[in-house]
């Protein structure tokens, strides 16, 4: 078994290179695009005969024309224009939007009856690739940026880099790495053998404030854009510990602090009222999931101007499956599915009544790739207006992510946009039907 074990190590220990320097190389020919250009060149006219340019205000003009240049909208004229020589996109017909924002993603995995075993069955080689597979049907979903909230480091983040330099087709990611987690936690591996858990352990789990902040510096060193820290107990870990806080005060201070100090953000993973509420005292930017948040929770958000970001569709896909009388769960994570599931979708009623600030995030990779846009149906069955949703998956994306270029497509802006059939701010569920998607100028998919 030990033997076994080394293998293992090397494998996941060693896959990196190996990716860099000749899988990921080798997609975009395989995709049978020309060319991987970090952003589109020339001059490009989309003719948009509906067209929400600003989610802020709201306003949806008709017969407009976005002109980009070099990857960035240069204005929005009037009418349908074109110029000589320049490119012309037609979308008379349809609804133009900016490019959807999905603030809680993990694009490596595919919750599923492999789950369990995946870590002594799969390389970072293998995670990556089933990276590339998510991001592709992420894109011609619409979302053109998303976090990635927990990876393998050295697989996320080489995703990320091959998707900015243009060797593979995806969102544009900021990617945490792996989340910290206290030892025991959600973030401990579970079921297997000592050998075999030694090997595959998480390499990011802490105990005491010291190790805490190191474990934050080493994942800024390693590349990650944020932080992501587990405050409370999860639903899809083997653990029977529950979901009530797992780090402590003291922690959870020094982790946040750690990351402002090196100029990154922190988002947490928390479901009950007692790790949301400390993580909030301790200046947290952003909760994950926030599920039995409380008045205290609403005071605290408000105070610290921190932002939920709900992800209400894995809470509707948990409880479904934990519902299946041949579900694939274990024991233990099913009654904690039964339990989390169904507060979520109250949890996101309260939060709108509250007016707390909202990002969209699906916490995909729980729900299957390319599902992401399900959420925003979820988010109106909370209370949430159609445009209000799609103001979390655009310019409160962007302003959550700290990433002023993207979000509208106001003059100056990135040139993400995406099209559908229909009005999304009288019926939302129409962006789970994206036709057109242009992320950086370049159109990555066209009906």
């Amino acid at each position: 078994m030990r033997s076994a074990s080394i293998t293992v190590f090397l494998k996941r220990g060693t896959s990196a290179s190996i990716i860099a320097a000749a899988v990921l190389t080798g997609v975009w020919a395989a995709s049978g695009l020309a060319q991987p250009p970090a952003a589109a060149s020339g001059l490009t006219f989309v003719q948009a005969g509906r067209l929400l340019a600003n989610p802020a205000d709201g306003k949806v003009e008709t017969n407009k024309t976005v002109v980009i240049r070099d990857g960035h909208v240069v204005e929005v004229r009037d009418g349908f224009v074109a110029e000589p020589g320049a490119k012309v996109i037609d979308l008379r017909n349809s609804f133009v939007l900016p490019g959807l924002i999905d603030s809680h993603v993990h694009l490596l995995s595919q919750q599923g009856p492999a789950t369990r075993t995946e870590p002594v069955t799969k390389t970072v080689a293998d995670e990556t690739l089933d990276g590339v597979v998510h991001a592709r049907r992420t894109l011609e979903a619409g979302f053109t940026t998303v976090a990635d909230c927990g990876g393998t480091n050295e697989a996320i983040f080489a995703l990320r880099d091959a998707i900015k330099a243009g060797k593979v087709e995806g969102p544009r990611i900021l990617a945490a790495g792996t989340a910290l987690s206290a030892h025991g936690g959600h973030g401990q591996v579970y079921g297997f053998t000592p050998e075999v858990t030694e090997v595959i352990q998480s390499p990011t789990l802490c105990s005491g404030a010291d190790e805490c902040r190191r474990k934050t510096r080493q994942q800024i060193a390693a590349g990650a854009d944020f932080i992501k820290f587990h405050a409370t107990g999860g639903v899809l870990d083997g653990g029977t510990t529950g979901v009530d806080q797992q780090l402590t005060d003291e922690e959870m201070v020094a982790i946040i602090s750690a990351a402002h100090s090196m100029g990154r953000m922190v988002k947490t993973h928390a479901h009950s009222a007692a790790g949301i509420n400390a993580a909030l005292r301790a200046g947290v930017d952003s909760v994950e999931h926030g599920t039995f948040l409380n008045d205290e929770s609403i005071a605290l958000f408000k105070q610290h101007n921190a932002w939920l970001v709900p992800t209400l569709i894995a809470g509707d896909t948990v409880a479904r499956e934990a519902a299946k009388p041949d579900t694939y769960m274990p024991a233990a994570i099913r009654a904690k599915a039964l339990q989390v599931g169904p507060m979520m979708l109250d949890m996101g009623r309260r939060a709108h009544k509250a007016g707390i600030r909202v990002a969209f995030g699906t916490d995909t990779g729980v729900s299957p790739h390319g599902e992401n846009a399900r959420e925003f149906g979820l988010m109106v069955k909370a209370g949430f207006t159609p445009i209000e949703a799609i103001r979390a998956a655009t310019t409160s994306g962007a302003e959550h992510l700290r990433q002023p270029d993207i979000g509208s497509l106001v003059p100056g802006k990135q040139a993400d946009l995406i099209a559908v059939a229909g009005d999304p701010t009288q019926d939302v569920t129409i962006l789970e039907h994206v036709a057109f998607v242009m992320q950086n100028g370049v159109v990555w998919k066209h009906p």
